[in-house]
């Protein structure tokens, strides 16, 4: 089953699969350039060095013929052309969000959104993050009521694995079909 991971730029993604995924994860991590520097805006993550370039690709298994496939986005706008390809099929998406640079996250949901995904929001927990009341967090995200909020620290497994909990139990709600559309042809690992 696929599940998407998204966010802004530097939020944790590719931190979150490497912490989830049973396997070595697939990353497409560069070294920033003083070029990219200018691009992607460095308030709030002034210690990053490495940007995704493509994806990242995650693999935890939920029993001997199940797994979920982890396909973090990058979280820049240059690279939203390939966000239509990743999200294709995907049965929901874990969104991270920091309290740190809120605003950040709304384009990203936003594009969730029109691709038609259900999704919960997880916010990666900084050392200097802020701390707010839930709701006005869901305020500031404009989150449906239904919508998980849950807090999690990217590098932390049972966080992480609470995170993605939270998406899954939220999918489980949901009637047939407003989990991205058409339904996804299963195959046997």
């Amino acid at each position: 089953m696929k599940v998407i991971v998204s966010g802004p730029f530097g939020v944790g993604k590719t931190t979150i699969i490497r912490t989830l995924s049973e396997i070595p994860p697939l990353k497409t991590e560069e070294v920033m350039t003083a070029t990219g520097a200018v691009v992607d805006h460095l308030d709030g993550v002034r210690d990053k060095t490495t940007t995704t370039v493509g994806l990242d690709y995650g693999r935890l298994s939920l029993g001997d013929d199940l797994a979920l496939c982890l396909f973090g986005t990058p979280g820049q706008r240059r690279f939203h052309a390939l966000w239509r390809d990743i999200t294709r099929g995907a049965l929901g998406a874990l969104i991270l969000a920091d309290t740190r640079r809120i605003q950040d996250s709304y384009e990203v949901m936003g594009l969730i959104e029109e691709q038609g995904i259900e999704y919960a929001v997880a916010l990666n927990i900084f050392p200097d993050s802020p701390r707010y009341p839930a709701e006005h967090l869901r305020q500031a995200l404009d989150l449906a009521p239904h919508t998980p909020l849950i807090a999690c620290d990217a590098r932390d497994r049972p966080t992480s694995l609470a995170a993605l909990l939270a998406l899954a139990e939220h999918l489980l709600t949901l009637p047939p079909l407003r989990t991205g559309g058409a339904p996804i042809a299963m195959e046997q690992t």
